[in-house]
């Protein structure tokens, strides 16, 4: 009779990093619900002594949500939008197009995800108040604060990712050159064969790569503090939950963010649990292990 072995090891270990990444946000969900004075208190308390919801209210009342929620969903689209058209072309055209360069093109995108993209934000904010005809600036980009004042400032330096093209390159490639080949021979132009066989195959990848960006935009919070300073109507909500620290009772100011931050959260929740199926299904697919 052969005994099976278990690799308890493996599973021990993934219960572990489970629980260390569980507890934080259950921790945040009961210390919004804590009274003034329960939260930083010794000895700890897990647990509230009574739900209080007081907290959701008042981040609600100090928060302009509905603003607040319409300028990261507008980011965050627009943002997610323009990583999954760029990676997806661009993914192509290094995997399955053959140019002088490719190869050497493909380091300078992989190069690109060495450095943090806080580096470039100064660079980036400059080239927004420069731009010509925007803002008040004239064609030389003189006299006003050019795209600064926009909603369009919080989407600009994310429209385009590394990892993503690195993404979706790394899946084309499996995908059979032969397919491609025999699409062409039939008349179909490289854009068509893109749109119509490249692209059904690489859904999971997409979903994979879609969802990512739009937790990394919907979190952003350096970058949408500095455009936020310029025009506060462009605030998105995870500035807007730290200036709850200015506007509120200092005995509820950590219940009161922890609030903030839960209903901020909800969205990108919901959008994982519904996507968890084929954010699995892409990681796999892509090779990522």
């Amino acid at each position: 009779m052969i005994r099976r072995r278990f690799p308890w090891p493996s599973y021990l270990l993934v219960v572990s990093g489970a629980v260390l990444t569980v507890v934080p946000f259950l921790d945040m969900v009961m210390t919004s619900f804590k009274g003034p004075g329960e939260s930083g208190t010794l000895p700890y308390r897990f647990l509230p002594e009574a739900f209080d919801l007081s907290n959701y209210r008042a981040a609600v009342d100090q928060l302009d949500l509905p603003v607040l929620f319409r300028n990261s969903v507008v980011a965050a689209t627009v943002i997610n939008a323009s990583v999954l058209l760029t990676s997806s072309l661009a993914g192509y055209a290094l995997a399955k197009l053959r140019f002088p360069g490719r190869d050497l093109v493909f380091r300078l995108v992989l190069s690109t995800m060495m450095f943090p993209p806080f580096l470039f934000f100064v660079p980036h904010f400059l080239i927004l108040v420069h731009w010509p005809l925007a803002g008040g600036n004239d064609l030389l980009g003189r006299g006003g604060a050019g795209l600064t004042v926009s909603i369009v400032a919080l989407a600009m330096p994310f429209l385009v990712n590394g990892f993503g093209i690195f993404l979706m390159r790394q899946f084309m490639v499996s995908i059979p050159d032969e397919v491609l080949q025999a699409a062409r021979i039939d008349g179909a132009g490289e854009f068509a064969v893109w749109w119509r066989i490249v692209v059904p195959q690489t859904k999971p990848v997409m979903v994979t790569l879609g969802l990512l960006t739009f937790v990394d935009a919907w979190n952003e919070y350096i970058w949408a503090l500095l455009v936020s300073t310029a025009n506060p109507d462009v605030m998105t909500l995870p500035v807007g939950i730290q200036m709850l620290q200015d506007h509120v009772d200092p005995t509820r100011t950590t219940p009161v963010v922890m609030a903030g931050l839960v209903l901020s959260i909800l969205p990108v929740l919901v959008l994982f649990l519904l996507l968890q199926r084929h954010y699995v299904r892409g990681i796999m697919l892509s090779g990522l292990k």
